[in-house]
């Protein structure tokens, strides 16, 4: 035997020897211990708050001794305390009777009048003002609990809506017996203006009145039939007896309301008809907007299955529409992430966002022709949205990612930019992920950065070139490195088609060893709808930092098919969601493994909830010979099952095979590997059915797998107790070993 053989041979007979050393009660109560890592940062900001128009700007930070508030003027460029906590304390607790700590004082909704040196916060749900000066007191009021209000559907036509007063105050307008009407003001008198209205075909309550009061705009509606999900409440907390409980809930394929534009001229009490041949094909009609000189309307339409969507304009005196803009795909418009519109209305010009050059940018559209003025920003790299649009000095600032040659492409920077596309400015050039609060003229910027390695710096900018006025705080990480933390680490590898960078990150248990061998877990979401690896600064992650700690290499990792690459990256999905970037993590896995000998790519599972839950069933449906085992929780396993409008942007419409193809259900008798199904049986987000009818198909096939049901639980992961029974099927199931009977 040569030397090179018997050295090879030992190194695996060694990393064999190894992976038997048992996963002990020491290793399940350091996974516990994790969450104190949260409470070790310290000098970091919260609570970001401009102090309304003034230049004023407030925020907690969090000490090794607590808590402490600072205030900054920003003209000033000047940083100090907000409040002497300890006189503030004092007149607190004698006030109230309580005994307040000044170091864990936790104050909200502060405000501060500059003239008078007096501020007003929020303790306890009790608002409190303060004299700054000599620290006087007094209890203004109660705070109560807000209710969000109910969700008014255009369905609804049974009911009178309150009136919509005109700009010019001459009219209300309402619907009543499902028609719209008007009320003269001054004289009281009722003009009815529609008389085809009915409880089959009604007229909608979201009434816009033209800016000269002449005219108002709504949508006629034909409702849909209502789609409802059950569930039967196990074990209600207030009575014994299991109950019913149901939820409207649209699916794909199912029927939606059919709205048309209407047009009525209120000085001749008329309704005009409109010329629009679109309606018919929609996904929905929205956002109802008057051009100022009030001459026409437009509407937004998305067409179902999301291939098209445009911006329709309305003549007010002719009814006539015409479409100002257009947008199509081959594949989807990202509706629900990308669509942005501005409407510059001195001008006429509308800002928009689009993918129709491959990546996400801003194109500045003339509305009295359709055409295309300029594109404000072009190149291979993605605005991630907008913050502010100057319509005075013609420019915006806005957020993207990507633009940065070498540095991760997820990113997000801040910039500013003319809307004729010159004189581009990175207000923040740091390489970093960046997060800012503006103050509310735009002028300054509070703007927060960090790496998921380097911990966040907190700085004060100028809006118009990012120059630091001021270095706020940096964070002290020193507690957290004397506790042992391990810091993850940022790893790039090629995709499928060997040219693009995909990039994750590994996470490391705090006793890791390089001699030894670890099974590798993948935490999955897949969902088109965004990106997901973590980018900044945090030293604990719930559903990591404790799995980790029993003995695996965690990564994350962003394959293609998931979102704020080019349009080419993104597509991957369309009417594949089975795939799931799958080949690129497999492929990235393998390389990170040929650079870390511990990583064994012969034991890997993965885990993930709702669309990460259909993953990582799909994992062993679909790639077997890679993964073994999977922990799926709360997962859409049919997209027929789920909701409309997350599943037909991705998987198209009208319903066709592509959804049996997709389908963990139709594909059940393909598990290979162990499998464990976590629900909540009160899932509102996803159909709890999916779960039990992908249950019903693998009985059905003779499969083997666990299934974990949670009474009262909604759309989860499993809380405590599934995070429990998840990281002892992983020790089950990769380490081939019970877990020790004495872990909570």
């Amino acid at each position: 035997m040569s030397k090179f053989i018997f050295i090879t041979v030992f190194f695996f007979l060694f990393l064999q020897f190894q992976t038997k050393a048992r996963v002990t009660i020491d290793d399940y109560r350091r996974a516990d211990s994790t969450i104190r890592f949260n409470d070790m940062v310290y000098q970091i900001i919260s609570d970001v708050t401009w102090s309304g128009d003034s230049p004023l700007l407030w925020y907690r930070v969090k000490t090794k001794a607590g808590f402490d508030y600072k205030l900054v003027d920003a003209i000033k460029g000047s940083v100090g305390s907000a409040f002497n906590l300890e006189k503030l304390t004092g007149r607190l607790n004698k006030l109230s009777g309580k005994k307040y700590n000044p170091d864990k004082l936790k104050l909200s909704q502060i405000k501060f009048k500059t003239d008078e040196k007096v501020c007003t916060f929020v303790l306890d749900s009790i608002r409190w003002e303060c004299k700054l000066l000599n620290y006087q007191i007094k209890k203004l009021d109660k705070i109560k609990k807000t209710t969000s209000p109910r969700y008014w559907s255009s369905t609804e036509g049974d009911y009178d809506s309150p009136p919509v007063a005109a700009p010019d105050s001459s009219y209300v307008a309402f619907v009543k017996e499902n028609n719209v009407f008007v009320r003269c003001l001054k004289t009281s008198k009722i003009h009815r203006l529609s008389f085809d209205g009915s409880p089959g075909e009604f007229y909608s309550k979201r009434i816009v009145w033209s800016h000269d009061s002449k005219k108002l705009a709504t949508f006629k509606v034909r409702p849909n039939e209502k789609h409802y999900i059950y569930f039967v409440e196990s074990s209600p907390k207030d009575q014994l007896q299991p109950r019913l409980q149901k939820r409207e809930y649209l699916k794909p394929g199912d029927a939606l309301p059919i709205l048309q534009p209407a047009l009525f001229d209120v000085e001749s009490f008329s309704k005009i008809e409109i010329d629009c041949d679109d309606c018919p094909m929609q996904y929905y009609l929205a956002n109802l907007k008057w051009w100022p000189d009030s001459k026409a309307f437009t509407f937004e339409f998305n067409q179902r299955g999301h291939q098209a969507y445009k911006v329709i304009e309305v003549d007010a005196h002719t009814g006539v529409s015409r479409d100002i803009i257009n947008e199509t795909s081959k594949t989807f418009i990202d509706y629900s992430s990308k669509l942005y519109r501005y409407d510059i209305n001195d001008t006429k010009e509308i800002i928009w966002a689009s993918e129709r050059d491959g990546w996400n940018h801003l194109y500045l559209i003339d509305a009295k022709t359709g055409n295309v003025k300029n594109q404000i920003t072009k190149g291979n790299w993605v605005v991630r949205g907008v913050e502010y649009v100057n319509e005075k000095d013609r420019y915006v600032i806005f957020k993207g990612s990507g633009r940065n040659e070498g540095e991760d492409p997820y990113f997000i920077h801040y910039y500013k930019i003319n809307l004729d596309g010159t004189d581009l400015v990175d207000l923040t050039p740091e390489s970093y992920q960046h997060e800012a609060v503006f103050s509310s003229d735009y002028k300054y910027f509070v703007d927060t950065y960090s790496t998921v390695v380097v911990p966040p710096v907190s700085v004060l900018r100028k809006a118009i070139d990012g120059s630091v006025v001021k270095i706020l705080q940096k964070a002290d990480i020193s507690l957290l490195k004397e506790a042992g933390w391990k810091t993850p680490e940022v790893f790039v590898a090629k995709g499928r088609d060997d040219k693009t960078d995909i990039w994750g990150n590994i996470y490391y248990p705090t006793n890791f060893d390089s001699t030894k061998s670890y099974p590798i877990i993948e935490y999955i979401y897949a969902g088109p709808h965004s990106s997901f690896v973590q980018k900044c600064f945090s030293p604990y992650k719930y559903y990591f930092s404790g799995l980790a700690e029993l003995g695996f290499i965690i990564v994350q990792i962003d394959g293609m098919g998931t979102s704020n690459r080019s349009k080419a990256f993104h597509d991957v999905c369309y009417k594949n969601i089975k795939d799931a970037g799958f080949p690129d993590r497999i492929k990235w896995i393998k390389a990170a493994a040929e650079k870390h000998l511990f990583m064994d790519t012969t034991r890997v599972g993965i885990f993930g909830g709702s669309a990460g839950g259909q993953s990582s069933t799909a994992a062993l449906l679909f790639h077997p010979g890679f993964y073994k085992v999977a922990v799926s929780s709360c997962g859409c396993h049919d997209n027929r099952m789920d909701k409309i409008w997350w599943n037909e942007q991705w998987l198209g419409y009208p319903i066709g095979k592509q959804y049996e193809e997709n389908s963990n259900v139709c594909n059940a008798g393909k598990l290979q590997g162990d499998l464990m199904l976590i629900l909540g049986e009160m899932d509102d987000n996803v159909d709890p059915a999916s779960t039990m009818q992908l249950a019903d198909a693998l009985i059905k096939a003779n499969k083997e797998f666990e299934l974990v049901v949670l009474p009262g639980m909604n759309h989860t992961l499993g809380g405590d107790y599934g995070e429990r029974k998840r990281r002892d099927f992983f020790v089950k199931n990769l380490y081939h070993q019970f877990p020790p009977k004495e872990r909570k």
